[in-house]
Order: structure tokens, then sequence, then C-alpha cells
């Protein structure tokens, strides 16, 4: 007798039965975590703000300066010795002893993300440099011990809290075991030629120093051999951190920086039962599941048990499972650079990269950095506030929408780059016009929504995917409205297309807009 394969017992299970177990405990393996489905809260919710936020914007220098400062060929080498000094000395243990994070004030912040639109709120709550900004119970270097001297974290939530937003957290410490190993490097020539870096100081070397009892290596971690594996005792910690974070501060949305699971090369049935501990816990406290976890590079089954997250990409068509685009409107770590050369993604930028990625079934977590002392600056302040004035006006076609028979129209749909991290590149770069349109749909299919990149200059829009041969072409639309207003517009069907006809006092300063074609039959 051939005996069937789970995942083969898994397709044979009725649909009910499959969803059922999404309310009942999962698994730690993945045919059990592939029954899992997306809540509807992150379906509804479309766009979050991130705050990718911590140690390494004290240089306020941008992306990697915690690795490239020990690199004696990146920029950031010559920046930390002419700043801090030499990292044989002054390494990034000092860097953050120096970050205060003095305007840290969460509820502020994330009042201010509501009233622009953000539906989530996601902090990060450690990076590769692996400092946990929280009360840390299994890494001494955290944030409550030294640097900012405070709870980052229990911050963040309390204001999400406060401000009814659900709250995440991200975490990327899995590989900071080989991020670390440039710490153990030493200047080929010079005048410190031949000595090691930090990163290979212990806990014996802070004798008399103001980090006496901290041991370097549980920050730096350079307890292998380089090139090797992490080891048992890292892993096992790595693990006792995040259930620690997740047990403590009971995020909605916990993401990974990592590749379908953290550490799932060297330890995959850990991951597999972080996983599963996740869903369960939330099914203990909600009644039914509504965690979220979010992470990349998964393959079509893994889609099924884990939120796909596509770092500075996005899907170039129709995901049939929800999923997620992360990305920043600068670089990850405040730079001081890209405020002074204006180098941020503008409002007008962000919401057509929204409008894209929410017609493809997925959501916007839009990074805003945040200097040293935790505040933005006057120009992010400016971008996130014309987003949610564009959100005010046009949420409706965003918010709690599903993806409709095709995701949009128009040349920019033909025009599209690759991604860094899977997917295609984030924001859309060649130019857009009216004839440019992403669609969503209500959830209760009464609308088609008809997001329009531009103003058409004879005041008119022609949606071709609405024509007599077009996509839509079964079905009848009533009425066209643009969204929020109360007037008819008048349209007409054609063999080319639905053209709808803007009134004269309602195209001034339109920029991007979204109509709300009601539905009459929906076959």
């Amino acid at each position: 007798m051939r005996l069937l394969s789970p995942l083969i017992l898994t397709a044979l299970i009725p649909i009910a039965s499959v969803k059922a177990q999404s309310e009942a405990p999962f698994l730690p393996n993945m045919e059990s975590l592939a029954s899992y489905e997306c809540p509807d809260w992150f379906r509804d919710a479309k766009f979050g703000i991130w705050a990718h936020w911590g140690p390494q914007c004290e240089p306020e220098n941008g992306d990697w300066y915690a690795r490239e400062m020990y690199m004696k060929d990146k920029a950031h080498y010559a920046e930390h010795v002419k700043r801090y000094g030499h990292p044989t000395e002054v390494g990034f243990k000092e860097v953050i002893r120096e970050w205060k994070a003095e305007r840290f004030d969460p509820d502020t912040l994330v009042e201010f993300y509501r009233k622009s639109g953000a539906r989530y709120f996601v902090a990060m709550a450690n990076h590769h440099d692996n400092l946990d900004l929280w009360n840390s119970k299994h890494q001494p270097w955290n944030s409550v011990a030294v640097g900012p001297k405070r709870d980052l974290i229990a911050g963040w939530a309390g204001a999400a809290q406060k401000a009814g937003l659900r709250f995440g957290v991200s975490v990327h410490s899995a590989r900071t075991w080989r991020w670390w190993e440039v710490t153990r490097n030493a200047d080929k020539d010079g005048p410190l030629g031949g000595k090691t870096y930090d990163g290979r100081l212990t806990k014996a070397d802070g004798a008399g120093l103001w980090w006496e009892g901290l041991d370097p290596q549980d920050l730096y971690e350079q307890r292998h051999v380089i090139g090797g594996p992490p080891g048992a005792a890292y892993v096992e910690r790595f693990f006792n951190r995040v259930d620690q974070l997740v047990t403590d501060y009971k995020p909605d949305l916990l993401y990974f920086d990592d590749a379908v699971l953290p550490l799932y090369k060297d330890a995959p049935a850990q991951g597999l039962e972080m996983a599963a501990k996740l869903y369960n816990d939330n099914i203990k406290r909600n009644g039914k599941n509504e965690a979220v976890l979010a992470t990349k590079s998964l393959n079509d089954q893994q889609r099924k048990a884990f939120l796909y997250d596509i770092e500075r990409g996005k899907a170039a068509t129709i995901l049939p499972e929800p999923w997620q685009t992360d990305t920043c409107i600068g670089q990850w770590h405040y730079s001081r650079s890209v405020y002074d050369k204006n180098e941020y993604k503008n409002a007008n930028t962000v919401i057509a990269m929204m409008a894209d990625i929410v017609s493809k079934n997925g959501n916007l977590l839009l990074s805003v950095p945040l200097r040293r002392d935790g505040q933005p600056d006057e120009k992010e302040i400016a971008i996130v506030s014309g987003i949610g004035a564009w959100l005010e006006s046009y949420g409706e076609a965003i918010y709690a929408t599903r993806p409709w028979l095709v995701f949009g129209e128009g040349p920019a749909k033909k025009a599209s780059e690759p991604g860094r991290h899977g997917g295609i590149k984030d924001a859309i770069t060649v130019p857009l016009t009216a004839e440019d349109i992403r669609f969503t749909q209500s959830k209760d299919g009464l609308y088609i929504y008809a997001i329009v990149m531009a103003s058409p200059s004879n005041g008119e829009v022609l949606i071709r995917s609405l024509g007599n041969t077009g996509e839509g072409a079964q079905i009848t639309i009533a009425s066209a409205r643009l969204v929020g207003a109360k007037q008819d517009l008048l349209i007409t069907r054609e063999e080319s297309g639905l053209r709808v006809k803007l009134p004269a006092d309602q195209l001034t300063g339109l920029g991007i807009f979204a109509l709300r074609l009601a539905i009459s039959n929906n076959p």
C-alpha cells in the first residue's frame, strides 16, 4: 500500500476543514502553517509607517554605518575615525553610548502617523548591529542598559495602542554573527596597522572602563570561526530574544529581515516552532489568529504560511495571497546627506507607488527615517502630511479594498525595472499620465475604483479596461463620481473604453485622483 505524503493529504482535506485550522493550534511544520489566513485587519489597512530607527542613526550617515566603519575602503571608516576615533579604541559600542534619543516622543509621532493615514505602525526592535531596543532579558546590550536608557519598544507599543493602530516589530539580528565579522579586522598599515578592532574584546577587557560588566561578545557575536555556522548558543539566544519580545509586547505583526525564517538553513525547526507559537498564542488572546508574520524570499507554499514581503520592491502583477512592500522615503538609517540634497521620495511618488501596490493585493509599509534624537525633519513631515492629505480625500479607493480583474492600464504598466530583493522596483520612475490607471474594488463588489495617476489635459478620462472589448466589458457601470464628491459625472461607453467627463471646476490641482464607479451588474 502506497502512503500519501502529508502535502497530498492536506490537499485532500475539505476547504472548510482547512479554514477551520486557522482557529485551531498550528503545528511547527509547513503543511500545518500553510492553513494560515491573513487577517482582515491587515488586508484592510493597506498603509503602515515604520520607524527603522536605532543606534546607526546616531552618526546620521545613512545605511550600514556600523559594519562599514570597520572597513577601511568604505567612506564610513574615514567618517568614523574623524568624528569618533579609530575602531581599535572607539568601536560601535561607543556609538551606542553616544546615542541618547533625547527627543524621542512616541505618542506625538504615532498620532501624527495616524492622522496621516497609517493604519498600522511598525518599530524596529533590533538591527544587524545587535542592540535590542527593549528591556531584553537575553541581550545585556539593550537600550535600557546603554545609550538612551529607555525601553523604546514599550514606548512605541503604548503609543500605537493610544492611537488605535495595530502594532508591529521588525527583527534583523539573525545574521549579526556574520555581519559583524569585520570587527575582527585590523588596518594593514598606518600607525595602528596590525592592531585588531574591538570585535575581539571580552568582558575581562572592560575592567575600569565605561562598559565594565558588559561582554562585547554579546554585542559583536564573534564566538565562531569566520565563515562558519553561528553555533547552538547563538541560535538559542536569538530565539529566546524573539520569544520575549513577542510575549512581552504582543505585536500584531512580526517582520523578519530574513529569507523564509531567521536562521532557516541552520535551525529550520526552531523557526517553525516560533511561527506556530506566534499564531497559537495569538489565537489564545483573540479567539482567532490575527497575527501577521512577514518575511522574504518565499515560494508559493510558504506564501500561504507567512506574509510575503518584498523589500524595496513590489509584485509585477496581482498575487493570490496578500503581500507587503517595505521601503523607505530615503535611506533606511537617517542620512543628513539625503536631507541636504533633497533626495527623499516626494508625496506623489509614494502615492503612485501605494496605488500600484494596493491594486496588486499588497500593502505599503513606509519607513520615515528619524534623526538621532528621535524626530523626523521638516521635509519628511511635509511628505507624510502630503500623503495623509491625499488619503483624506481618496482613501476610500485604498482602504478595505480588494484587487479587481486587472491591476491597471497605461504606458507605465509596461515600464518596470527589476527590484533589488525580488519583484520589480518599488517606485514608478517613468512619467505618469492620465492614461495610467490603477484599479481596486470594494469588498462588497459594488464599486470599482479607478486611481488616475495624473490630471487629464482634455478634461476627461478614458478607461480602456471598461470598453466594449476590454476585460470588464460584461460589467455595467451605472454611474461615476470623484471619490468623496456627490456629483455624478457624464460617462459614455465606447469600443475604446469608458469615457468619463470631469467638470471644469473640479480639475484644478487634482494631480493623482480616484474615481468611484458604481456597478449595476457584476457577472
